[in-house]
């Protein structure tokens, strides 16, 4: 019964070929909950070196003004 309820492992996006930029304020978004905190990995699925970049792009777009500190 329990392999009907395994989940897919989740592949992280920036390894399979896009990429997110600060610019880019729709991806930033989604790595963004509703109170605009960033979200961890395993929401994400995104690898460790990748999160570590997302998290990068997400406060540059913060001081840039792009997406807000808080919502």
């Amino acid at each position: 019964m329990a392999e009907y309820f395994r989940k897919k492992k989740k592949i992280c996006q920036m390894c399979a070929g896009k990429s997110v930029d600060y610019k880019d304020v729709m991806i930033i978004n989604k790595y963004i909950n509703d109170k605009g905190k960033i979200m961890p990995r395993r929401m994400t699925g995104a690898c460790a070196k990748h999160q570590r970049h997302i998290a990068k792009q997400i406060k540059y777009a913060r001081l840039m003004a792009l997406v807000p500190f808080v919502k």
